[in-house]
């Protein structure tokens, strides 16, 4: 796993009644972006040095708003199809 500072570090939950966990890192300590990074977590707002673990991945911003407006896209097409459905009844 390698990052830079601006990337995102997205931490994945087993629970699915939670989203991923996403920080913002704002500092790499090794030269070749290594971990451990210290990350701004937009959840709760606080900073920590984080050693991934096997559950996390990085992203660049692109790719994270990518992800978003992907989600975003799918729950729109939901919406409309049970409101579809909804006016049949």
């Amino acid at each position: 796993m390698y990052a830079q500072v601006g990337d995102w570090l997205v931490v994945e939950r087993a629970n699915l009644e939670h989203e991923s966990l996403k920080g913002l890192i704002t500092g790499v300590r090794s030269p070749d972006g290594s971990p451990p990074y210290l990350v701004h977590w937009i959840d709760d707002g606080r900073t920590s040095l984080v050693f991934p673990g096997p559950d996390a991945h990085v992203m660049t911003e692109a790719e994270l708003e990518e992800q978003n407006e992907r989600r975003n896209q799918r729950l729109h097409r939901l919406r409309v199809d049970l409101a579809g459905r909804a006016r049949k009844l």
